[in-house]
């Protein structure tokens, strides 16, 4: 599976007043079916409030569209969207989007994008720690591989560990944990 196979989901539910804690259980249900289904590459889940209404904005990653369009496509993910849908203000709202991160806020007509320097910070102060510190890490293999300790082969190792642990593992923790600073004017 080559990285440009990766295709994102994005599912928007505004969840009626009062409603929050049952949409939660029923939530947590649903990502962990939505774990099963072959392809599954991970979840994240963006609270936030839109016109007064609790907003969550699933996104969900599949290894490839033929794997996503299962899914969305599956008796058991129709039966339960239709279980939730007393519970939503606006229905099940789907957007399939092939890139594969939303670092920031998605793109919206009414969440606006925070200022690229701050994205830019935010991606630096990221970015910088693991520049200096995965070199290190590879730096044994190396020794015992030759082979791979050369120019362009080492380079590429390097760099592919640094974009996967920036995409998969800290970006999206870190703009959670910035998410008041990056949303502020």
């Amino acid at each position: 599976m080559s990285t440009d196979d990766i295709v994102t989901l994005l599912i928007r539910h505004r969840v009626k007043e009062g409603r929050e804690q049952e949409y939660e259980g029923w939530l947590r249900r649903i990502i962990g079916i939505a774990k099963g289904y072959p392809g599954h590459l991970g979840i994240d889940v963006v609270r936030d409030r839109k016109d007064g209404l609790h907003l969550f904005t699933c996104v969900l990653r599949f290894a490839s569209t033929s794997r996503l369009q299962a899914w969305l496509d599956s008796t058991e993910r129709r039966l339960l969207i239709e279980e939730v849908s007393h519970l939503l203000a606006d229905g099940d709202q789907v957007e399939i989007n092939p890139e594969r991160e939303f670092w920031f806020t998605p793109m919206s007509a009414d969440v606006p994008q925070p200022p690229r320097w701050k994205q830019a910070c935010i991606t630096f102060l990221v970015i910088l720690p693991l520049a200096l510190l995965v070199p290190l890490l590879w730096q044994p293999l190396f020794k015992l591989q030759p082979w791979l300790g050369g120019y362009v082969v080492s380079n590429v190792v390097i760099t592919a560990s640094i974009v996967l642990l920036v995409v998969y593992l800290f970006m999206p923790p870190v703009t959670r944990f910035f998410a008041g600073w990056l949303n502020r004017p």
